[in-house]
């Protein structure tokens, strides 16, 4: 149970209650409340996601100067990563459309940053907040993964013919679906109320107040933060083949998985670089991006699939028809063959020479 002196959770119908380390946390970001903040109501309306709205940035040190070095640049990326955690926040555990899946990839992308850019920030001072952002991503995964699993098999549902559907299907799905997120979302709120989490926050606080910062950090971006970027692509590249050179099945499963993992901090690095670097590293992004959801959607096929099996199970205990789970199963099967056979061209096509040569400039 949840410490009392940081609230507990869901209060009401109109919202939770906010822990007072995190409803501190929006106002330090610059979002100021025109009533008071200890309204939960109010500071949940407040940092809501809204299109297009950037939390101001922190000026510790008087009037904060653009960033001029790769250490600036990466600190930049992590403070508006570390402000996009908080502020997505309430949006969380007001279960608000995609909050969780933006806080997890928020989560993401400072870890991977901090992981990438060792050679910036001292990978022994930041490594035991890495451990921690793993910690809170796989928190958060919990919850995303099965939204995406959700909607895909109730897609599935929707695509069949009404004659593929035999036995109370919807309903068997509607059920399982709703159990699982239910227990989900009651582990992740209790997550946020959590001292881990608070002490989390507090960790990238310090972080960002005392950066560790490494000489490199003192040098011009170009010469620094592709270094950084192609060290993540040469990863990448090397679990790409392996994953091919794999045989059909579960080895090969798990070896694409890890390559999506990989795709993902390829692109968030080359993000990352961006306002240093410019076009080069946003073109760059966006041909790891395809690769990444090529691999992406392999990997929910793999997933679907071992969610149809126990779906399966649970029809035939009940009695009831397990044909429309196994047919599900077929397609979601065909959908991955359909994917690895995919992947070759999509990856020729992002490992084109071109974009690794400009990112050097």
């Amino acid at each position: 149970m949840a410490d009392s002196k940081r609230g507990a959770g869901p209060a009401d119908d109109d919202g939770p209650a906010l822990p007072d380390a995190v409803e501190r946390r929006p106002r330090e970001a610059g979002v100021r409340p025109s009533r008071p903040a200890s309204e939960p109501g109010r500071a949940l309306a407040e940092t809501a996601p809204k299109p297009g709205r950037r939390p101001e940035r922190k000026r510790r040190h008087g009037r904060e100067r653009a960033p001029r070095t790769a250490g600036d640049h990466v600190l930049a990326y992590v403070r508006h990563q570390a402000e996009a955690l908080v502020r997505l926040d309430p949006a969380v555990r007001r279960d608000l459309p995609d909050s969780v899946h933006r806080m997890r990839v928020a989560t993401r992308r400072l870890r991977g940053t901090l992981r990438t850019y060792r050679t910036v920030l001292d990978p022994d001072a930041t490594g035991p907040v890495r451990d921690e952002l793993k910690w809170l991503a796989a928190e958060l995964g919990t919850e995303r993964d099965l939204e995406v699993l959700d909607a895909r098999l109730h897609a599935r549902l929707d695509a069949a013919p009404r004659t593929d559907l035999l036995g109370p299907v919807r309903a068997r799905l509607t059920l399982s679906s709703a159990a699982r997120r239910a227990e989900a979302r009651h582990r992740l709120l209790s997550v946020l109320d959590g001292d881990r989490y608070l002490a989390l926050l507090d960790a990238l606080d310090a972080l960002l107040a005392d950066p560790p910062l490494l000489p490199r950090a003192d040098r011009a971006p170009e010469d620094v933060l592709p270094r950084a970027v192609l060290k993540e692509y040469r990863r990448l590249a090397g679990r790409i083949r392996h994953a091919q050179e794999q045989p059909p099945g579960p080895g090969r499963d798990t070896a694409l998985h890890d390559a999506r993992k990989a795709a993902k901090r390829v692109r968030y690095a080359a993000e990352a670089a961006r306002p240093a670097l410019g076009r080069p590293a946003e073109r760059f992004a966006a041909r790891m991006t395809t690769v990444q959801k090529v691999l992406g959607d392999h990997q929910d096929s793999v997933v679907a699939r071992d969610a149809l099996r126990a779906l399966a199970a649970e029809a035939h205990g009940a009695g009831e028809s397990a044909f429309t789970w196994g047919l599900l199963y077929g397609r979601e099967e065909a959908a991955a063959a359909a994917r690895e056979r995919e992947l070759p061209r999509v990856w020729a096509r992002a490992s084109r020479p071109g974009p690794r040569k400009a990112l050097k400039g």
